[in-house]
C-alpha cells in the first residue's frame, strides 16, 4: 500500500501528560509527525489535537484505534487532504538591506498574498498564512534572492467539511447516556 499524507483530528479532555501519551503511540509504530496543532476547541473543556504523518491507511487506521483507547481522549478520526479545510501560518525574518536592494522581493510577497508586517533597519518581517505548498514556495522563493534570515511555520490547524461535527454528536450521545443511568438510578 501506498503512503499518503493523513491528518488526524483527536478531541480530548485537557489533562496533563496526554500529548506524551499520543505522540507515543506514534514512536512505537515508528511513524514520524509531520506536525502537531493542540488548542482548545470551540467545545469548553475540550481540546482538539491536529496531527499529520504520512502512513497507510491500514497503519492510520489503527493508529486512531490506539489514540481512542486513551481514557482521556473523547474521539480520533483521521481525513485525507479532501476532506477537510487546511490551513499554516508561517513568519519569514528577511535582511532589510538585501530586502530593499532587490525589487524582485517586494513583487514575490505581493504575488504570494503576503504581508510585511514589521520593518526596521536590520531586518523585516512578513507573514504568510495558506496551504503547506504555497508557503514552502513563497520560502523557496525568497531563499534564492538571499535575503532569509529565519524562516517558522506552524503546524496544519485544520477544520471538516461534512456537515456535522462528529465530536459534537459524540458529547450529546453521552449526556443522554448519563441522563438515563440518573433516571434509572432515581
Amino acid at each position: 500500500m501506498e503512503k499518503k499524507l493523513y491528518t488526524l483530528i483527536v478531541h480530548s479532555e485537557n489533562i496533563a501528560g496526554l500529548l506524551n501519551q499520543v505522540t507515543a503511540v506514534f514512536t512505537r509504530r515508528q511513524i514520524n509527525i509531520e506536525s502537531l496543532n493542540v488548542s482548545a476547541s470551540s467545545i469548553k473543556g475540550v481540546h482538539k489535537y491536529t496531527i499529520t504523518a504520512w502512513a497507510t491507511q491500514d497503519i492510520i487506521e489503527k493508529v486512531v484505534k490506539q489514540i481512542e483507547k486513551k481514557i482521556d481522549v473523547l474521539q480520533a478520526h483521521y481525513f485525507t487532504d479532501e476532506e477537510i479545510y487546511q490551513h499554516e501560518i508561517a513568519l519569514y525574518k528577511l535582511a532589510t538591506p538585501e530586502f530593499q536592494s532587490n525589487p524582485l522581493a517586494s513583487k514575490v510577497i505581493r504575488r504570494h498574498n503576503a504581508r510585511i508586517v514589521e520593518v526596521n533597519p536590520v531586518y523585516c518581517i512578513v507573514e504568510k498564512n495558506g496551504m503547506s505548498e504555497d508557503i514552502t514556495g513563497l520560502y523557496e522563493e525568497l531563499s534564492e534572492l538571499g535575503c532569509v534570515l529565519q524562516f517558522v511555520r506552524s503546524g496544519r490547524v485544520a477544520i471538516t467539511k461534512s456537515n456535522f461535527e462528529r465530536v459534537n454528536e459524540y458529547l450529546d450521545y453521552r449526556e443522554e447516556k448519563y441522563r438515563k443511568q440518573k433516571q434509572e438510578q432515581a
